[in-house]
């Protein structure tokens, strides 16, 4: 499932994975799936042109973003990405790209708005993964964000009761399972404003993510408590899961008219696609699109 290349970090890849039906479709995961729904709804623009969903997998989300006019969806994995197509059809409102988010096939300033939804968790150097993002987007852009908080009250109580080495306190990762990270909070605030973002708003989610909850109160139930816990983001962060809005600040080059593409090898750019392929002239990769998928990973 992991991969690596001497100079970049590993990588997740869910090729040939039964993800979304095993995990999400009959998993177990309806209150879940319904409370990070309300999440995103609060944190996500009206409209817009373009989005990029990094970490799309098999396009759960993408019908959410209902406000957009075209979304690209990203992933490594071509089989997720195929799931996707599937779902959602290839209709030109989406366009599907197999491509690393350590680089990203972009060129600067292209995206009005940008998600990272359950992917986060996965990268071993995140702040390289924020910068990316931030580099493909326009200023004033919007990024929301989740991530697996690491100073959730279950972990604090483990902790407390010595159930559980690591400390939930501090602010450096945790990886509990291989290429599985927990953040704290204020590492991912810090790490967002060093990449020129600001966060303008938090909700905690997932708030009685626990069996016994799941087990015997109805999920409407659930879901509506969640709702209301959601709300309290702002003032503290203490569940499993943390959504927040971020803005993109600064002043980068917003994209020139016409120009979508830059090669992920060498960074130039714009890419001409030209009978299925795009042909990088400073570096002479050539990328290719393959049953209505972009494909530019370099490992």
């Amino acid at each position: 499932m992991a991969q690596q290349t001497p100079d970049l970090p590993p990588i997740c890849d869910y090729t040939d994975s039964d993800y979304q039906a095993s995990f999400w479709e009959t998993g177990g995961r309806a209150y879940e799936d319904r409370v990070e729904a309300i999440a995103l709804s609060r944190l996500l623009p009206a409209s817009g042109k373009l989005l990029l969903e990094v970490g799309a997998g098999a396009g759960r989300n993408t019908p959410r973003y209902q406000g957009f006019e075209q979304i690209v969806l990203l992933d490594y994995s071509r089989t997720q990405l195929q799931q996707a197509q599937e779902r959602l059809g290839r209709e030109g409102r989406y366009l599907y790209v197999a491509a690393d988010a350590y680089r990203l096939p972009f060129v600067p300033g292209l995206f009005e708005a940008a998600t990272m939804i359950r992917t986060l968790h996965h990268m071993a150097e995140p702040k390289r993964a924020l910068a990316q993002l931030r580099m493909v987007l326009q200023p004033q852009g919007i990024f929301i964000l989740e991530y697996a908080n690491k100073m959730n009250l279950k972990a604090i109580l483990r902790y407390l009761t010595r159930r559980q080495s690591w400390s939930p306190f501090s602010q450096e990762p945790v990886e509990f399972a291989a290429l599985n990270f927990d953040f704290h909070p204020r590492a991912i605030q810090s790490w967002l404003g060093n990449a020129n973002f600001i966060v303008q708003r938090q909700l905690t989610v997932s708030h009685f993510r626990l069996g016994a909850f799941k087990r015997w109160v109805p999920t409407d139930i659930l879901v509506k408590m969640d709702s209301l816990a959601q709300l309290t983001g702002d003032w503290w962060q203490l569940s499993p899961s943390v959504f927040l809005r971020a803005q993109a600040i600064g002043d980068p080059p917003q994209a020139a008219p016409g120009t979508f593409f830059r090669c992920p090898a060498c960074e130039h750019f714009p890419l001409d696609e030209t009978s299925g392929e795009l042909p990088c002239p400073a570096c002479q990769r050539l990328w290719t699109v393959e049953d209505g998928i972009y494909d530019f990973r370099t490992r």
